[in-house]
């Protein structure tokens, strides 16, 4: 019999005698369960462990183990946590929509959903080795640096370009958690911040969380507007703008060459923070890709985010803050307090994978693929639902944003779709207030191939034709 049968055969045995007992009895030594059951001192040391962990007896050392007392039974009905509407009353928080989180769709179903692309499209051999070399090192396991192992900011630094260098990047675990760091510590809570309308749901639901007021700024196609965010910093006072100039999320847009420079210096004149979201600075179709807006600034108005869980693995959590001056010792200062450092040797990983010509193949293999299924998805929309107005083909990112009809509603829709077995993203997420119109957000990236994309856009045929 194997220790773990062994172990589990005594701890059915000692419950059994346990409920035949009163709490506060001993149960029989160790070298009495030894003699009577046949097992080992190991064996009854962890069979006890268990017991104790679940909170079956109590130990007391030098004098042996006890029944511990009753649990009170469960009461017939459901419990009752109203309490907790009182305990967390004064911080309002706004989970993320449903139709946004991450997580798997019903069999069958075609995810034009979801934010990142499919397995078959993530370098998971490369990862599996970057990996295993990580492991290796002699010092996988030490405690890393606050702001991130120095390989890895180099990296990030060149990236980036410009006069960016290692000492003004910091390592973070992923996009995301980045930036409900950048908002609670750049901004107090009450604040308001300036955003694209539309723009990325968790940014607008990590701005919500940390008692930010997201303030809408209209685009065009270049991008966000100039003069209207001038006019936006004067009405609100606000000190914060987040956008994203390069493929961005939900639109595909990128802004403009001349409005790159004029929303940071409208920005800087304002004394604000811009917040340079670049997750997609990876997820390119083979076109040139701008240079991120941190290159050219020099005075710290530009914060700049990027991140590897795109273009690698949404389990590679590695991602980078760029800034300059006081703002990123407040960083340093916010990360010591909430994680002390981002997990040795997941940076050790990224090192590996960033560091080998195999992920520069990686990422021109990806452009092609994502460059394919845009056209593709792009193609079979215009032909089965012309009625929805594709904005624009994006030259990057890993989403369609569609405008639909009058008198569509995206929840008849939404709701259609899921009945043909075709998940969709909701448009109105996407707003900071309220939405001009109804859209809907359509991944081209998450289907496991282009003959999916073809497919899920016949079903949207008949979802138009009801809805």
């Amino acid at each position: 019999m194997s220790d773990g049968s062994s172990i589990e055969t005594l701890v059915a045995i000692l419950r059994t005698e346990i409920a035949r007992l009163s709490p506060g009895d001993r149960l029989p030594s160790s070298r009495d369960l030894i003699t009577r059951h046949g097992v080992g001192p190991v064996t009854v040391s962890r069979a006890i462990a268990l017991l104790a962990a679940e909170g079956a007896v109590v130990t007391r050392p030098g004098s042996g183990t006890y029944v511990a007392a009753r649990r009170p039974p469960a009461g017939g009905g459901e419990p009752d946590t109203s309490w907790q509407a009182v305990a967390l009353a004064g911080r309002p928080f706004a989970p993320e929509a449903p139709d946004e989180q991450s997580g798997t769709v019903p069999a069958g179903t075609i995810p034009l959903s979801g934010g990142y692309p499919h397995e078959s499209l993530q370098p998971t051999r490369l990862l599996g080795g970057a990996l295993a070399r990580a492991a290796r090192r002699p010092d996988a396991w030490h405690r890393a640096p606050a702001a991130g192992l120095t390989t890895l900011r180099t990296i990030f630094a060149r990236q980036a370009g410009g006069e960016v260098g290692p000492d003004d990047v910091l390592v973070t675990g992923g996009g995301q958690g980045a930036l409900s760091l950048l908002f609670r510590a750049v901004a107090a809570p009450g604040s308001p911040i300036l955003v694209e309308s539309p723009t990325y749901g968790g940014a607008l639901a990590a701005a919500r969380s940390a008692g930010l007021h997201p303030v809408p700024v209209p685009m065009d196609d270049q991008g966000l507007r100039p003069d209207l965010l001038a006019e936006a910093f004067a009405m609100t006072g606000a000190r914060l703008l987040y956008c994203q100039p390069t493929f961005h999320n939900p639109t595909g847009t990128v802004l403009s060459g001349e409005r790159r420079r004029q929303i940071v210096d409208v920005a800087r004149a304002a004394g604000a923070f811009l917040i340079e979201d670049d997750f997609a600075r990876h997820l390119g179709h083979g076109r040139p890709v701008p240079r991120p807006l941190v290159a050219d600034d020099r005075d710290g108005t530009v914060v700049h985010l990027t991140s590897l869980t795109k273009p690698a693995s949404p389990s590679l959590r590695i991602g980078a803050l760029i800034a300059r001056g006081p703002v990123m010792r407040r960083l340093l200062g916010m990360r010591r307090v909430d994680d002390f450092f981002i997990a040795r040797p997941l940076q050790e990983a990224a090192v590996e994978l960033l560091s080998t010509p195999a992920w520069d193949r990686h990422l021109r293999a990806l452009s092609a693929a994502l460059h394919q299924r845009c056209a593709v998805l792009a193609d079979a929309l215009a032909r089965e639902v012309p009625d929805w107005t594709l904005h624009r083909v994006p030259a990057g990112g890993l989403h369609l944003w569609v405008r639909l009809p009058a008198g569509c509603t995206e929840e008849a829709v939404a709701e259609a779709a899921r009945a043909h077995r075709v998940a969709v993203n909701l448009g109105h997420h996407h707003f900071p207030a309220e939405p001009p119109a109804a859209h809907l957000r359509l991944g081209f990236a998450a289907a496991a191939e282009p003959a999916e994309l073809v497919e899920a856009a016949a079903r949207l045929r008949a979802v138009a034709a009801q809805a």
